[in-house]
């Protein structure tokens, strides 16, 4: 097809809003991509580093792996950091996210024998993104708390929010003159509910309903004992920003009963952390704490397994972050379920059933299907119920087993840019910036390296890890070159 076709089909395909913007993006807006540190580093016992829960799991139950993998080596990021960077450049991106070891900086997750060699990783890290131009965005927590923390209870036991503020506190001391935009958390329920309340995370705890809830409780402490601290002692001097990162799945029922389900799965999947920080009352999402408390109720507890905030946390908590932090990948379908047992868990909690729309586009990872639209009512729900924040999208993307043709990850990025481009302009939604997740193939966590994210194909076989730029790379640096979609094939 020449390009002329291509063009006009182009158009036809973005219906009639398409030419009131022409899908060119808004002045000011970010483009960036991200990695995490264990997914990414390797250098799993160098450089004064301690064991995390991560580096636990991998090595005394690799049958949880899905390939039996680990991240000791990973992308070897910690030799190879400036590769990284240039990559970033490469792609001509404005930022990039990267998360910071705790136990990189302190080897035991308390605040004593400070592992400087960990700490001017990072800071090297940083002066070489600034040398490039872009800007370094800092999670300081992306799941991997230091084993020892663990041992007494990691996000379960009330301590860990002591424990977190003096490592929060280190990172600002150290980088905060040159870091201007951190995440405190990332995916609170990935690290609650997958990791405390099942097994499809560290620590692989295995006690919903109970575990998930307390990790939630003292997670969200953390969170705003962090922003607290960088508002009250280094903003003045710093000007940063620090926003929260929240897991998004869209659901969605079929009628006005599923509507209800799908509605209070919403409020007790993403409210259940935006609620306490975004809304205007803080605190949990009330249909949470309504169904927690009546089932706990009904097998017998005096009190309701969700734990209670005091007047006081509630009012410390609320209004805690400076944006809005939107991970999004997939939705599903959800509807009423009438559970009678009396088992402790999550899902006997919120009463809903969900699965995926089998009419939905799928990949490679059994729980991804795809559904732009989505996306873009998403973006719509948090909009209307947290009144309008500014939102980063953290990470967006598409899971493969490492095509360097990967035209399917094209077609993911330019639905789902074109879903968020329609909420941006039509339906006034803040969105201010846009992180494709990942720069480069890296450890999928449960998945190890058996599914792929990144815009760079990394070669685990070679000890040199040679990063090769996929087509989706390509495409994604041109879309940042133009600041506009295109749906030409490139050659």
């Amino acid at each position: 097809m020449d390009l002329a076709l291509i063009t006009v089909a182009f158009v036809l395909s973005l219906g009639t809003s398409s030419f009131a913007y022409n899908y060119t993006f808004p002045e000011g807006f970010l483009f960036g991509t991200a990695t995490s540190a264990y997914q990414v580093e390797g250098a799993w016992i160098e450089g004064g580093k301690g064991e995390n829960i991560w580096d636990r799991l991998t090595h005394e139950r690799p049958d949880l792996i899905l390939d039996q993998s680990n991240g000791d080596v990973a992308c070897d990021s910690y030799h190879k950091y400036k590769e990284d960077v240039a990559m970033c450049v490469e792609l001509g991106v404005q930022f990039y996210r990267f998360s910071i070891s705790w136990p990189r900086i302190y080897p035991h997750g308390f605040s004593y024998n400070l592992n400087k060699e960990g700490l001017l990783y990072y800071s090297k890290l940083v002066d070489e993104l600034l040398a490039n131009g872009i800007i370094p965005v800092a999670t300081i927590y992306h799941w991997d708390i230091p084993q020892a923390l663990q041992d007494l209870g990691g996000w379960t036991n009330p301590l860990v929010v002591n424990h977190f503020v003096e490592y929060a506190r280190v990172l600002f001391d150290n980088l905060g003159d040159r870091i201007k935009y951190w995440i405190t958390i990332n995916e609170p329920s990935q690290i609650c509910q997958e990791g405390y309340g099942n097994m499809d995370k560290a620590p692989a705890l295995n006690l919903s309903g109970i575990a998930d809830y307390l990790c939630g409780h003292n997670l969200l402490k953390a969170h705003a004992a962090v922003y607290h601290l960088y508002n009250d002692t280094y903003r003045e001097s710093q000007n940063g920003t620090v926003g929260f990162t929240i897991n998004g799945v869209w659901y969605e029922g079929n009628s006005t009963y599923d509507d209800d389900a799908a509605e209070r799965m919403m409020q007790m999947y993403f409210g259940w952390w935006a609620h306490p920080i975004f809304s205007s009352q803080g605190d949990y999402p009330p249909v949470m704490k309504t169904f927690v408390a009546r089932k706990s109720a009904a097998q017998g507890y005096r009190r309701s397994r969700l734990p209670e905030f005091t007047p006081e946390e509630i009012e410390y908590i609320k209004g805690t972050a400076d944006f809005m932090g939107l991970n999004f990948y997939t939705a599903r379908k959800a509807k009423g379920a009438e559970y009678d047992g009396l088992e402790v868990s999550y899902s006997n909690d919120h009463q809903v059933e969900s699965w995926i729309d089998r009419d939905w586009p799928m990949t490679i990872a059994p729980w991804f299907g795809i559904n732009p639209l989505g996306f873009r009512k998403h973006l719509n729900w948090i909009k209307e119920r947290y009144n309008s924040p500014d939102i980063y999208i953290t990470e967006n993307g598409y899971p493969d087993a490492g095509e360097i043709d990967d035209f399917d990850r094209i077609d993911y990025y330019r639905e789902h840019l074109k879903a968020m481009l329609d909420a941006i302009y039509e339906d006034n939604v803040n969105v201010r910036g846009y992180t494709a997740w990942s720069l480069m193939d890296n450890f999928e966590w449960m998945f190890g390296y058996a599914h792929r994210f990144g815009l760079y194909y990394v070669d685990l076989t070679d000890p040199q890890r040679p990063r090769t730029p996929k087509r989706s790379a390509l495409y994604y640096k041109e879309i940042v070159r133009t600041r506009q979609l295109t749906y030409e094939k490139l050659k």
